[in-house]
């Protein structure tokens, strides 16, 4: 059976120390405090270039005369090894936090005070309380997390979301709790996400149409035209060209920059990847096998005697494609859509996008940003990563162990 918890109204004292770093601090301390014997109720450890802040929220020692002996041994401790001491007593310490948690990632490249001080102020607005911050990474971006509690997360998203346009910043609001840390699936497009080009003016390049067909994808992208007439008119253009151009175009395609990283680090944890493009299975397929991803699908060029026919075959992957299939890669793979993640920057992934438990428009376009639940706007895809609270040191950790570059 386990111990009954303090009372909410039970007196306790914050022992708070502060200082140069040094080991055996939190040993010491915790000798010190066992002599009055009290009870740990929670404890908060931060070392920040090399000074320490530790918090210790322990029951009051019962007995005359006791709380003040305390406090006057850990005063002369902190004295001896140069260190500060406060001490606070009071009562209600142990009442649990506020309903609503939630998890705000910040990303800035810098995150200057002005839009943390911001972004702090509009949580308060909200009604939230930042129970804790802590920093994911320090490179390429600065990536800090808020632990957010007595806001629900669609409030907080809603409030937080016009703001990171204003401040140059990208937020993310994520539910807290084990649904976070559960087994997930991530599905990405392809084109200008886990790629830098778009695959069909590659392409175009070899059959000499390269700004005809730009003209009309950029316009797709914005929503401007319907996909599929889009892709039938684009794909018309390159009739005639030889299927070995196939190859070409594989060797010419540029990952972006993170994407191995973002894709081996989810696969370390156990998440099924997937990629869905409105481009063609003869780039996505040979992703899936350099990759190592579980699904892809996209569309397939017809070929031949040997030459492209300027057609498609098969359904189309189109925006309700898109969404199609993320359902389809969820359910093959035992994931309810809560616990998916989707990733993509263009007006054809706004539907999978909003499917997902997480759309994260990436570098996306403007409509794509103002209707995702979160942006990155930076050109690194394995910042996703620190929305889903993985820091940077864990990835670098991990690929060190395996002896791999960061990339």
């Amino acid at each position: 059976m386990s111990p009954p918890e303090p009372a909410p109204d039970a007196r306790t004292l914050l022992v708070k120390i502060f200082g140069k770093d040094r080991p055996g601090i939190t040993a010491g301390l915790f000798d010190v405090l066992a002599a009055f014997t009290v009870d740990v109720v929670d404890i908060e450890q931060v070392v920040t270039r090399g000074r320490i802040v530790l918090c210790a929220l322990v029951t009051a020692p019962a007995g005359r005369g006791a709380e003040g002996a305390l406090r006057s041994t850990v005063h002369s401790w902190a004295e001896e090894r140069k260190l500060q001491a406060e001490i606070i007593s009071g009562t209600g310490d142990n009442r649990p936090r506020g309903e609503g948690r939630s998890h705000v990632t910040v990303l800035g490249s810098p995150l200057t005070a002005r839009s943390t001080a911001a972004i702090a102020a509009l949580i308060t607005g909200a009604g939230g309380n930042i129970d804790r911050v802590f920093r994911l990474a320090k490179y390429p971006v600065t990536a800090v997390e808020f632990a957010v509690s007595g806001a629900e997360p669609g409030v907080l998203r809603s409030v937080l979301s016009p703001a990171a346009a204003v401040h140059d910043v990208d937020i993310a609001v994520v539910p807290s709790g084990l649904q976070r840390r559960a087994q997930r699936l991530v599905v990405m497009d392809v084109d200008s996400t886990v790629i830098q080009d778009e695959v069909i003016e590659l392409f175009a390049a070899h059959a000499g149409c390269e700004e005809q067909v730009a003209e009309v994808t950029a316009a797709a992208m914005r929503g401007e035209l319907d996909f599929e007439q889009s892709l039938h008119a684009r794909v018309a253009l390159l009739e005639g060209l030889d299927a070995s151009v196939v190859d070409k175009v594989r060797a010419e395609v540029r990952l972006t920059p993170g994407a191995r990283t973002l894709i081996r680090t989810l696969k370390r944890l156990g998440y099924q990847v997937g990629v869905v493009s409105g481009g063609f299975t003869q780039v996505t397929d040979d992703l899936k096998e350099r990759l190592g991803l579980d699904f892809a699908a996209a569309n397939t060029l017809e070929v031949r005697d040997g030459q492209l026919t300027g057609k498609v075959t098969g359904p189309i992957v189109d925006r309700a494609g898109k969404a199609r299939l993320l359902r389809e890669f969820a359910a093959q793979a035992g994931v309810p859509l809560s616990q998916t993640v989707a990733i993509g920057d263009g007006a054809n992934d706004l539907d999978m996008l909003n499917a997902a438990g997480l759309g994260v428009a990436f570098n996306a376009k403007p409509l794509v940003r103002q209707a995702a639940d979160t942006a990155v706007n930076v050109p690194f895809l394995d910042t996703v990563l620190y929305l889903l609270g993985i820091t940077r040191e864990e990835i670098e950790a991990a690929d060190a162990m395996d002896g791999m570059p960061t990339s």
